[in-house]
């Protein structure tokens, strides 16, 4: 990643410190270090809890590097909208759309401001790419800010991406908004690409959500059962909804950077026991 030039070097006053945030703690299974400590003691928390979350975390990301190459190589795909996207990495969106897809567009959303920082700093001279900081549970704001307008023509098809996202949202209602919000003012032969981190037993998923409660994070592990009603009128593209890990695997694909020395030890904890997984896959709107 290339370093903020100009006013983007100056440190944003509305980043919260004294809270987690999904993108600072999820950088941390990545190998990200822009976090602060109190990002540092909710991911120790969820790893002693659910030592696999580093695995199904980078599986994640494994996964969104195999979506876009889809969308963007097999489709042809070439607007994408990544609500919640996270901190830049390795193979970002717009890397990997655009390396198969040369002129892809690209619109990132997130609402946490060191993310912005970090995201204007990356696409500072990319005019195909931009990044709007914003409320992924409300559609509107996303869709019609002027950056998303300026690039995104919502009369073709666009691949909207919520990766690792939706369980950040507790609330079904705006979760179910955050999903499908966008993908709704976009026309037939669009498509969803989504991951949730999800379980086959509610009684884990309680206990999960009910630990969330007591650290104050935002955050609803949900069933299949529970994220399928929202996905019905979508057709999952083969090999359809299940475990992303198994969602056409590629032993070949780019590897990861190397996760953050709080949770490499963790690395491989799935083989053991895994109660929690990402649900998901990539869908088109017929």
């Amino acid at each position: 990643m290339r370093q903020a030039t100009g006013t983007e070097t100056d440190p944003p006053t509305d980043i919260p410190t004294d809270r987690p945030t999904p993108a600072r703690a999820y950088g941390l299974y990545l190998g990200s270090k822009d976090n602060y400590e109190v990002d540092r003691q909710i991911v120790t928390g969820a790893v002693e809890a659910y030592p696999e979350c580093v695995d199904i975390a980078r599986q994640n990301r494994l996964f969104l590097y195999r979506a876009v190459r889809y969308l963007a190589r097999d489709e042809g795909l070439d607007q994408f909208l990544d609500l919640g996207s996270g901190l830049p990495t390795e193979n970002n969106v717009h890397e990997v759309a655009q390396r198969f897809r040369p002129d892809a567009r690209v619109v990132y959303v997130d609402n946490d401001p060191i993310v912005r920082v970090h995201g204007c700093a990356l696409l500072a001279n990319d005019a195909s790419t931009a990044f709007v900081q914003a409320d992924i549970t409300d559609p509107e704001a996303v869709l019609n800010a002027p950056r998303t307008r300026e690039l995104l023509d919502l009369s073709r098809p666009v691949g909207v991406l919520m990766f690792s996202i939706p369980h950040c949202i507790p609330d079904d209602t705006a979760a179910r908004r955050a999903v499908r919000g966008c993908l709704d003012h976009t026309p037939s032969g669009s498509f969803l690409a989504l991951s949730h981190v999800t379980t086959d037993d509610p009684a884990v998923a309680a206990e999960g959500n009910a630990m969330a409660r007591e650290l104050g994070v935002p955050w609803k592990t949900r069933t299949p059962a529970e994220i399928d009603p929202w996905l019905r009128d979508l057709n999952p593209v083969d090999p359809g909804l299940g475990d992303i890990n198994g969602w056409r695997p590629d032993p070949d694909q780019p590897a990861l950077a190397e996760p953050h020395p709080l949770v490499a030890p963790y690395v491989g904890a799935s083989r053991e026991r895994q109660r929690i997984y990402e649900y998901g896959g990539v869908l088109r709107k017929p």
